[in-house]
């Protein structure tokens, strides 16, 4: 096999097709398997402190991107979006942009990997990377979204072919896509509601793991952080008081 064709002919040849192909239905499958896994793996590692679950899991992200990469019809993740849509009707989408997006996610891999599989030097910032790729995975296998597919035709200035649900494709949307004022209104407030419920619970909930005071102080402007920490000095002082009192 040439450069060229490693390069290029990548995918499944599909007839009817002008390029390699993959089925969006497998994709989207192994996103969700491993985005769900990914969340309890964040959890696990961070809410009980077992680093060595979030070394493997990194590490068979790392080896399952690379092995998407070079051949994604070999990749487990892959194998398993496989094994369960497999009497799905496939949809297929172009395979050079997906691979250009794995590319990007090993790219954000590498960090990950110093930080947490070689180095365990955990921190907020550090962790929103861990986060990152959750999101996208989410946006991936929920609503067939493909960031680096988006960011493919950017860069390339080329319009990528077959996208999944052919978004692709300039066309007029459909009646039923449409939004009227009141769906507006309702989607709106919809939105609104889960940023300020997200807000309040990590604004006035008090953490428990070092992970959520990360998430609490993020929230918080340096003006309520110093009459949250004034707040708690006081209550030290009243109890440190009254214990004297009563001594």
């Amino acid at each position: 096999m040439t450069l060229k064709n490693f390069l290029w002919d990548y995918g499944v040849k599909v007839p009817g097709y002008e390029v390699g192909v993959l089925n969006e239905r497998e994709v989207s499958a192994a996103a969700g398997i491993l985005g769900f896994t990914g969340l309890m793996v964040l959890f696990i590692a961070i809410g009980f402190n077992h680093p060595i679950v979030a070394k493997t899991y990194l590490s068979f992200l790392f080896i399952d991107f690379m092995i998407r990469i070079i051949n994604p019809q070999y990749a487990p993740s892959m194998l398993m979006g496989k094994f369960m849509t497999q009497n799905h009707k496939p949809e297929y989408v172009g395979a050079l942009q997906k691979r250009f997006a794995w590319t990007l996610g090993i790219v954000i891999l590498m960090p990950a990997m110093y930080w947490f599989v070689f180095n365990w030097d955990i921190s907020f910032y550090k962790v929103m990377i861990c986060v990152l790729c959750l999101i996208l995975t989410f946006m991936e296998s929920v609503f067939s979204i493909c960031v680096g597919c988006w960011m493919y035709s950017f860069i390339t200035k080329e319009n990528a072919q077959y996208c999944a649900g052919d978004k692709c494709e300039v066309r007029i949307k459909e009646p039923i896509q449409t939004f009227n004022l009141t769906q507006k209104i309702i989607t709106g407030m919809t939105f609104l509601f889960f940023a300020l419920g997200i807000y309040s619970f990590l604004a006035y909930s008090q953490p428990r793991t070092f992970f959520g005071e990360f998430l609490h102080e993020l929230v918080l402007t340096d003006t309520q952080l110093e009459a949250e920490q004034q707040a708690i000095f006081d209550k030290e002082w009243e109890e440190e008081e009254g214990d004297d009192e009563e001594e």
